[in-house]
This record gives C-alpha cells, sequence and structure tokens, in this order.
C-alpha cells in the first residue's frame, strides 16, 4: 500500500512541475490562473497522501485551508478581469 502511494506521490509532484511551468510560461493572464487552481488540487492531493502516509490528520486542514484560499483568489480575478470592483 505505501509502495502505491509513494508512486502516486511522486506522480503528482511532477504534476505539479507541469503546473509550475504553465504559471509561468502561459500566455495569457487566465491560462496562467487555471494552472495556479490545478496545481491548489494537486497540492491538496499531496497533502492528503502525506497525511495518510505519516497518520497525522492536522496536514488535511493545511490541504482545506490552501483550497479556500486558492477559490477565494480565483473569484477575486474574475471579479477583476470582467472590470467590476471587488467591493460589487
Amino acid at each position: 500500500m505505501t509502495e502505491l502511494l509513494n508512486i502516486l506521490l511522486y506522480i503528482q509532484i511532477g504534476l505539479s512541475g507541469v503546473c509550475l511551468y504553465r504559471i509561468i510560461r502561459g500566455p495569457t493572464i487566465p491560462d496562467r490562473m487555471v494552472g495556479i487552481d490545478i496545481f491548489g488540487i494537486l497540492v491538496v492531493g499531496i497533502c492528503a497522501i502525506i497525511a495518510i502516509l505519516t497518520e497525522r490528520s492536522f496536514i488535511l486542514d493545511i490541504g482545506i485551508a490552501w483550497i479556500i484560499l486558492s477559490f477565494i483568489g480565483t473569484l477575486t480575478l474574475a471579479k477583476y478581469l470582467t472590470g467590476k470592483k471587488l467591493n460589487e
């Protein structure tokens, strides 16, 4: 079981590298934002795998906080790109 989780962890870390490439080299701001969203999802997956491997549940709290901040950032960028103010 742990060997499979280790393989999944390495795959997710590799995919995170691909997302970082998209974030840095993205031709447009929406492309970069999609890369940031996918990177956030992968980080939560990495936190879940590490929580299972180490048997420490507080790591899941880190993943939950990360995804909440990612969601708020996505909403903020969407409002900004549509030309509306943040308080509208």
